[in-house]
């Protein structure tokens, strides 16, 4: 029984997942509030900001932090509730075809590219120190690095969860394919970026980067039959991201190692990671876990 094909038909419909989408999305909204109360309380001037990007910049970032984070915590175990009791499935159904949830999978790929991304970063620091500031605040610093241990996890976590679990799962009952199930998810993805503060910046060209993004972690959870590498990948992504380098232009900074100070640009940074970065993770991947039969696997009907 492969990934998308394990969903059972007698007790589902695709309704049944639009359903259990507007529950997370319920919850998510339900666990803002915490954050919409501390923005009101901190700022009664409200209407005087331009957007939220600049108000939430005038704010302490750790527990700006942790209140955009914790809508993610809210929702968690609803998926686990939703799955169980609305689809009637193993909560494990969602996260692997094997036996068991294989943490060795997730380690893996959370030490590849955290490495990879931590190495880069390093490499540009050296080559061009000029455009970056150090930033290191002892005390700043350890309650980020609290908060982004726990938190960030289950962001990630529930991101997987819903996107490359949960929605990909959903569009195959209804497609009964997999190459439409990667695409519509991997969109849905991109559009779930859009508020990003960075898209004020670089414009809507950036969401080709989280649909991409998308793309690669649905390729890598289709091939292995599992959402384990892209949890690991996904995590290390966003841990190192918030951790090691914050950019000056952006809306929203956190207490990180390092402030970027260089003018930022899309063209190149996008083609290399998307045409290059990605497609050699994904061949290591391969290579480690023997996938075979590439097109079959993203794009068999069923």
């Amino acid at each position: 029984m492969r990934y998308l094909e394990q969903v059972k038909t007698e007790n589902n419909s695709f309704i049944s997942y639009l359903k259990g989408s507007l529950i997370f999305i319920f919850f998510h909204f339900l666990g803002q509030i915490p954050l919409y109360i501390y923005l009101i309380s901190k700022s009664p001037n409200i209407e005087g900001y331009r957007d939220q990007n600049e108000l939430l910049s005038s704010l302490p970032s750790n527990t700006t932090l942790f209140l955009i984070l914790l809508p993610f915590a809210v929702t968690a175990p609803f998926i686990y509730i939703v799955v169980t009791k609305l689809h009637r499935q193993s909560f494990k159904s969602l996260v692997s075809i094997r036996n068991k949830v294989d943490f060795n999978r997730i380690l893996f790929s959370f030490l590849l590219w955290g490495g990879i991304s931590t190495l880069m970063i390093s490499l540009d620091y050296c080559m061009s120190p000029y455009d970056y500031e150090w930033n290191f605040k002892p005390i700043p610093f350890l309650v980020l690095l609290l908060i982004s241990i726990v938190l960030i996890p289950i962001q990630t976590t529930v991101e997987e969860l819903i996107f490359r679990g949960y929605l990909i799962q959903g569009f195959g009952l209804l497609f009964k394919n997999r190459w439409l199930p990667l695409l519509f998810t991997s969109v849905l993805f991109g559009l779930l970026h859009i508020w990003n503060p960075e898209i004020e910046k670089l414009g809507i060209n950036l969401l080709w980067y989280y649909i991409g993004t998308g793309i690669f972690l649905g390729i890598i959870t289709l091939m292995d039959e599992g959402i384990e590498l892209a949890l690991g990948f996904h995590a290390a992504n966003n841990l190192v991201t918030v951790l090691m380098v914050t950019a000056s232009w952006t809306a929203f900074q956190t207490e990180s190692l390092l402030i970027d100070n260089a003018e930022p640009s899309l063209g190149k940074e996008l083609i290399i990671t998307l045409a290059v970065i990605y497609p050699i993770l994904a061949f290591i991947y391969g290579k480690k876990y023997k996938w075979k039969n590439w097109i079959g696997q993203l794009t068999n009907k069923f």
